[in-house]
């Protein structure tokens, strides 16, 4: 069966990045934007850390969103609510500035284009940590825009993460796609490749590679931009 949907890891796969200084980028700006309001930074940063991981953990019950800020109630009190629009303004105003620490590759906009123009569906498999506005604005960095996708994940859209398996399953049904239809591109071993278990073809694009667990790449197809496309033209035509 010819693959007809095309699944896209955005941090380290479409938008080039080191992942660690993008996490020290992202956690340093929204340190210094809730200070003035009473948030000590080393304690808001466990927070947000803490809350992250309640997001990676949720099991279906809540979307991300609600186990973020139920984690963060959960710490501040009433005081939460008070966070939630000051979060929101650090996206608005400030988060564009840890786009310099990101890198930027024309090819990747140019890979979701020909995809398209070729009649292959396109999503955005994104780690539903984010908020949509701050999803929105690392896909422009990357030179997309959220009309270039059909679906897109965010923390208020998901009741998942990677690499929990019932990520893929919810993206799955929300674009009424088989798993054999589907080819998941990321950079993360641990956090992408793991569709391959439900029966989707994957692909390692290696640029800013991420192998928490040392696992051998050469199981999976592997390589950069030209690489991912010459391996879609074989899927196509049936030579894989």
């Amino acid at each position: 069966m010819s693959i007809k949907v095309v699944l896209f890891d955005l941090d380290g796969t479409l938008l080039p990045m080191d992942q660690d200084v993008f996490v020290k980028a992202y956690f340093k700006g929204i340190a210094a934007k809730l200070a003035p309001y009473g948030y000590e930074p080393k304690a808001l940063i466990d927070a947000i850390w803490s809350g992250t991981i309640e997001m990676i953990k949720n099991d279906g019950r809540i979307t991300n969103e609600e186990a973020f800020w139920d984690y963060f109630a959960s710490i501040y009190g009433e005081k939460s609510l008070a966070a939630m629009p000051l979060f929101e303004k650090f996206y608005i105003e400030n988060f564009d500035a840890v786009k310099e620490v990101c890198g930027y590759n024309p090819v990747a906009a140019e890979t979701v284009e020909k995809l398209k123009k070729d009649g292959i569906r396109v999503a955005l498999a994104t780690n539903p940590i984010f908020p949509s506005i701050a999803t929105e604005k690392r896909m422009r960095w990357a030179g997309l825009k959220p009309e270039d996708f059909e679906f897109f994940t965010t923390y208020e859209n998901s009741k998942y993460c990677k690499p929990n398996l019932c990520y893929y399953k919810e993206l799955l049904k929300q674009l009424g796609a088989k798993p054999e239809e589907c080819l998941m591109v990321g950079n993360d071993v641990g956090d992408d490749m793991v569709a391959e278990d439900l029966g989707m073809k994957v692909f390692l694009l290696t640029d800013y590679l991420i192998n928490k667990t040392d696992k051998e790449i050469s199981n999976y197809h592997n390589g950069g931009f030209s690489e991912l496309l010459q391996f879609i033209n074989d899927l196509m035509e049936g030579n894989v």
